[in-house]
């Protein structure tokens, strides 16, 4: 699914893009002199895309709005289709397993980062802890959050996950490297009274 999706979104913002261009190209070559060609849309530099004869042709007509509203209503649901498709995919569904018998087995993303989160959070001098991965499915890349406790040197705390917490999930995945980019934030507390 990440792989057509992948696929759909290039094909689509190349396409656009080129239609965009192409169209854009034209009416500047136009605009700055070149001669359009018999089937172009305007005839000259001086000459407007749409007339006012075209622009209010349909207008009368009972059917017009409502083809319009409907047109723009599904270009505007595909547009957030498209970005919130876009947006959920940054996350890694599934992680490859090598298994090796050469097959491989799949394992699902949010399991990995909920084993990770619930590792990291046990580590001592962590509240909280939140993990997800992003990367390629044969090579994943891991975001931790953490918040520590106020005394927690955070150099020990980013020491006992490396060692512990990273170092079981990328066992446990069978994965050669599991590169991490790892955010620290003490938590707030009360300033203490010393008598």
């Amino acid at each position: 699914m990440t792989t057509m999706l992948r696929t759909v979104n290039r094909v689509a913002l190349g396409v656009v893009g080129l239609v965009l261009l192409a169209v854009g190209g034209a009416v500047l070559a136009v605009g700055l002199g070149a001669n359009p060609p018999s089937w172009w849309l305007h005839d000259g530099k001086h000459d407007v895309l749409l007339s006012t004869a075209e622009r209010t042709r349909w207008r009368h007509e009972g059917w017009w709005w409502p083809t319009v509203i409907a047109v723009l209503t599904v270009l505007v649901l595909l547009a957030l289709w498209w970005l919130v498709a876009v947006l959920r995919r940054r996350r890694l569904g599934e992680v490859l397993v090598d298994t090796g018998d050469g097959a491989g087995a799949l394992l699902r993303g949010r399991a990995l980062e909920g084993v990770l989160a619930g590792d990291a959070a046990r580590l001592d001098g962590v509240t909280h802890s939140h993990a997800h991965l992003t990367g390629r499915r044969d090579a994943p890349e891991a975001h931790v959050r953490l918040l520590l406790e106020p005394h927690v040197d955070p150099a020990v705390a980013l020491d006992h996950l490396t060692n512990e917490a990273l170092a079981h999930a990328r066992d446990s995945a069978a994965l050669e490297s599991l590169p991490a980019e790892v955010r620290l934030r003490t938590a707030k507390h009360k300033a203490e009274r010393v008598s």
